[in-house]
């Protein structure tokens, strides 16, 4: 492992996004960076589909064999607000990166310039105003699957960053075994996860993975209540059965040992910040480095068609 600068000092964003409308999320995402970065925030980290949000509970007019045009209304909609990468709010959000001179994490929904295909997709700004990382959600979860595709280029992106290594799975991803050996292969010492997950289980998920990997687990997740869905989307009675507080959040980060460096914060929006200890990632594998010294790829080896 090449020498880590020893501290990085993290952002984590729990923010709601202001759901079907990209270019109000977009200025959201700027005013929240620019306050983390007058904390003095190295890297700064946002949630899953933080543009144009996650549509939680929402069908699109989906059943078996059949669509509704009211869903397909609503699905347009979310279409006409997902991003271009690079686009108009790439270029935004790479003038700032460059401009503040922090690296910044953020998921989009992207749309397929050529297909008009979706992606759930996170992002990686340098600090030099470059977009550096475009992940593609590989398997989009459950009935996800009616709005995103699967993810079909540059599998596993890794930032070079001073601290290391830095690379993102999305949400249920990090429940692929194999997914994570693929970054563990590549020395990640910063796990990115934005998500949109608020499952008490989850918890004990990502505890097991910063352990399993001997690496700092950025889980950056969204608050967002029922409210934050227009009142006009075709269908607003689905809307109207979800709880009020339709994601609690839970953002943490977790250390090498599985340890909170902060502890969850639960049922607001707010900005959290630490100072990551990155000596602790190669001292932690003085026991354990899973595709080191702990690996056996005379028995066990993994191939990554990328």
């Amino acid at each position: 492992m090449k020498k880590l600068c020893p501290k990085c000092r993290i952002a984590i964003v729990q923010a709601a996004p202001v759901l079907f409308d990209k270019e109000a999320c977009t200025q959201k995402a700027v005013q929240l960076i620019r306050t983390a970065a007058g904390q003095g925030a190295e890297l700064v980290v946002l949630p899953e589909l933080f543009i144009p949000g996650y549509p939680y509970g929402m069908t699109f007019g989906f059943t078996v064999g059949a669509r509704s045009q009211e869903g397909r209304t609503n699905w347009k909609r979310y279409y006409d607000n997902s991003i271009l990468v690079p686009g108009e709010e790439t270029d935004t959000l790479a003038q700032l990166a460059g401009e503040l001179g922090v690296y910044v994490s953020i998921g989009v929904s992207e749309r397929d310039p050529v297909t008009a295909t979706l992606y759930n997709t996170n992002l990686v700004f340098s600090p030099e105003g470059k977009l550096d990382a475009v992940h593609r959600k590989l398997k989009p979860t459950g009935s996800e699957r009616v709005v995103w595709g699967d993810g079909n280029q540059d599998y596993f992106p890794v930032t070079q960053t001073p601290w290391g290594p830095m690379a993102s799975l999305i949400c249920w991803e990090s429940y692929m075994p194999l997914a994570r050996v693929a970054l563990y292969q590549k020395g990640v010492t910063l796990y990115l996860s934005p998500n949109t997950n608020d499952n008490p289980e989850w918890q004990a998920t990502i505890q097991h993975i910063a352990l399993e990997g001997r690496c700092y687990f950025v889980n950056c997740d969204m608050y967002f209540t029922r409210d934050t869905y227009p009142t006009d989307l075709c269908d607003y009675d689905e809307v109207k059965k979800l709880p009020e507080v339709v994601c609690r959040g839970g953002s943490c980060v977790i250390d090498p040992y599985g340890h909170y460096v902060m502890e969850p914060l639960w049922d607001q929006e707010g900005i959290l910040y630490a100072d990551l200890d990155m000596e602790q990632v190669p001292a932690s594998r003085m026991e354990f480095d899973p595709c080191g010294h702990y690996a056996r790829p005379d028995v066990l080896k993994l191939e990554v068609n990328e």
